[in-house]
């Protein structure tokens, strides 16, 4: 099946302050299933909402396609920590779908930890629009202590992976590493499950925000089209 692509236009960047970006979309006419997202995963597209994209800023490479392959992993001791910190939580995997609960859980943590960032005045259509999906196979997956919502994540379901879309949880609650027990969980029922990887979006090695990804080993990057590992502390050059 041959696709469109479009190159859109320069825009600031959202991970390097005082840098233009640029991404390379998908004809959003196309006609967009699940088996077709997984071959596009593997070349280091993402999706927003019905949108997918990957990065094409000319002359800078920082946002590199990372995924972890989870048959391979084993939790260090931090992430040990956070697994007994989080073990009294319940996880409820739901479809997608506009949720008041969750909507008001969104524009809290936006409020606390990106309020300079454009989501957060998302209205109930943005929200939406922005993680849900109308031919992906996308869960809304709840952590729960007792009835209290304390995060949610949102989380593709691929041919051979998942892909962790987007976290988020409750301010009130960081001191439990919601985040990263988010990642943790999501690595698990990939093996659950019998699927080869996690998608972890893009690696930007001087975003704070985005550089936590290292932490998960192996990591693989899409690097001059090919997967390959990532070692920590690399400097990947293009």
């Amino acid at each position: 099946m041959k696709i469109e692509l479009f190159l859109g236009g320069e825009h600031p960047c959202s991970y390097l302050q005082g840098q233009d970006a640029r991404s390379l979309y998908v004809d959003p006419s196309s006609h967009l299933n699940v088996p077709l997202y997984s071959a596009l995963a593997e070349q280091g597209f993402r999706r927003s909402g019905d949108l997918v994209y990957r990065p094409q800023c000319g002359d800078c490479a920082a946002c590199v396609p990372v995924r972890l392959p989870v048959g391979r992993f084993s939790p260090d001791r931090s992430q040990w920590r956070i697994l007994r910190r989080n073990g009294d939580l319940s996880v409820i995997r739901k479809p997608a779908g506009f949720d008041e609960e969750h909507y008001r859980l969104f524009r809290r943590y936006l409020e606390a930890r990106h309020d300079d960032g454009g989501m957060a005045d998302s209205s109930p259509q943005e929200f939406i629009g922005f993680l849900g999906s109308r031919w992906a196979d996308v869960w809304f997956v709840e952590f729960r202590h007792e009835e209290a919502l304390l995060a949610v994540a949102v989380v593709d379901r691929l041919d051979s992976g998942l892909s962790a879309v987007y976290t988020f949880f409750d301010p009130d609650h960081a001191q439990r590493g919601l985040g990263v027990f988010a990642v943790l969980w999501q690595i698990g029922e990939a093996k659950r499950l019998g699927l080869d990887w996690l998608y972890l979006g893009f690696w930007v090695g001087d975003c704070r925000k985005m550089s936590y990804k290292e932490r998960y080993r192996p990591l693989e990057a899409l690097i001059g089209g090919y997967w390959r590992v990532f070692e920590k502390g690399e400097k990947i050059s293009f």
